[in-house]
């Protein structure tokens, strides 16, 4: 049966509203619990957008969080539900990154966001599904299936971090985290219709969790329903930690005027790639409402290295993969998703030269980012997050886009680059294409402007307005 999106993306208050009800007694952390629990035990058997809920473990939080409210402690976060996907470390629970090799997995510790969260008076309530060791952009794997898109539920919610959106896009949590070290919490959120932001790369703490294949790129991130959702997350999480050598400190420079800010729109990005004719209009028809509503945009496009779309710097993940599962693969195939299988097998295959020029071609791409912003006096930059909108649920990716034949990352071109950029950047929804399927508009600012990205991307939600 459909799911009623607008009742979806009504069915819970603000993030902020919900801690305030909890905090002034007007709610508690056990009934919003309760109420998350409901709508989870209502809807997931057609979604598929959690690996498990502890429905005992999840009240036994609340409790907790409301012994600390009549105890007197004020929290940013009081009785928020909150879904955290399947590779992110909650102590005592089983996070298993989708594989079958980490099926008896138990967390042994917290990650120091999700520390954070507790801290806050967030109540976790399941964990969110996601792809094998979160390295593909549609989320199914073969120890806990696929999960489907609330908009449309023959449909991909797209991926890593699909179980987060697709919990959040239909009510089921008010606030999810997932990782992004390819656009895995900005691509899903522009299929879902929601906010993904992915910080400056260190702006929050990433473990300690499991060893990743993506070699000094992966973030943390809040999906919201709105800017203001995601950023209360992002100030709860960020900060440096002892426990992350990469974590570092983000300004304080959150009060800027967006309108004095100058911005440029880049229709593709500066790449030679298809766009489907929806998006394109989509997009351009925002820049321009935003260049009438005031905002300073210009025409500029990032002029990248040779080779930086996604096959230049696949070869990372795919090494990476090789190091950390090559030996499993090899000696139990049936345990490993096929599409993984093929990222190993390639990763196996590559010369270190290989690996060494992949990794060159990332710190070319972040120099080439750096200068784009500076040589062109630019605040931000805006463009699709994605060239198209999202895919049959069974797919790995389109197979076209705008006619055009596309290779499984085609759909992906968009955010890659950010990730090597290790600048922030935020997808926030701009409309919805001839289907009634989402999309998403990507914002980019220089590393460490986290705040200021925030501060511009509630402007534009504000002033595109778009309605669920």
């Amino acid at each position: 049966m459909p799911i009623d999106m607008t009742e979806a993306y009504t069915f819970w208050p603000s993030v902020a509203e919900i801690a305030a009800a909890v905090t002034a007694g007007r709610s508690s952390a056990g009934a919003e619990t309760r109420r998350a629990l409901a709508r989870i035990a209502a809807l997931d058997g057609a979604i598929n957008a959690f690996t498990s809920v502890d429905e005992a473990d999840a009240m036994a939080r609340a409790a907790a969080v409301d012994g600390r409210i009549a105890a007197g402690e004020l929290l940013p976060l009081a009785g928020v539900p909150v879904a955290i996907k399947d590779n992110i470390w909650v102590k005592g629970r089983p996070i298993t990154q989708g594989s079958n090799l980490f099926r008896d997995f138990v967390a042994p510790d917290d990650a120091e966001a999700v520390a954070r969260l507790v801290a806050a008076g967030a109540v976790i309530v399941g964990i969110a599904n996601c792809s094998e060791f979160a390295a593909k952009g549609q989320t199914t794997n073969r120890l806990h299936g696929a999960t489907r898109n609330p908009w449309n539920l023959a449909m991909t919610p797209g991926g890593s971090s699909g179980g987060s959106v697709a919990a959040v896009a239909s009510g089921m949590v008010p606030l999810a985290i997932g990782t992004d070290a390819g656009g895995s919490s900005r691509r899903p959120p522009a299929h879902t219709g929601l906010v993904g932001l992915k910080p400056s790369f260190g702006a929050v703490p990433y473990g300690p969790g499991f060893e990743e294949p993506f070699f000094g790129i992966s973030c943390i991130c809040p999906i919201a329903r709105t800017v203001a959702d995601a950023a209360l997350a992002f100030e709860v999480m960020a900060g440096p930690s002892r426990l992350d050598p990469h974590s570092v400190p983000i300004a304080p420079d959150g009060l800027c005027e967006p309108l004095r800010m100058r911005i440029a729109y880049s229709p593709k990005w500066g790449l030679d790639v298809p766009v489907e004719p929806d998006v394109a209009a989509l997009t351009g028809h925002c820049a321009e409402h935003l260049r009438q509503a005031g905002f300073d945009l210009v025409a500029a496009d990032p002029d990248w290295p040779e080779g930086a779309a996604e096959a230049g710097l696949g070869a990372i993940q795919q090494s990476g993969l090789a190091a950390l599962h090559g030996a499993a693969w090899a000696t139990r195939p049936a345990l490993i998703d096929p599409d993984l299988g093929a990222q190993i097998d390639a990763g196996g295959r590559l010369a270190g030269t290989d690996v060494a020029k992949a990794l060159l071609l990332s710190e070319a791409v972040a120099v080439a980012g750096t200068k784009f912003f500076f040589a062109n006096g630019l605040d931000a930059v805006i463009g699709p997050t994605t060239p198209c909108a999202a895919w049959p649920v069974e797919r790995l990716g389109p197979s076209m886009i705008a006619g055009v034949d596309v290779g499984p990352r085609g759909h992906a071109v968009f955010t890659p680059l950010f990730n090597h950029t290790r600048q922030p950047a935020i997808s926030i929804p701009c409309g919805f294409d001839r289907s009634g399927l989402p999309i998403g508009l990507q914002v980019v600012m220089p590393r460490g402007r986290d705040r200021a990205l925030l501060v511009l991307a509630a402007a534009i939600e504000r002033t595109l307005a778009i309605s669920v």
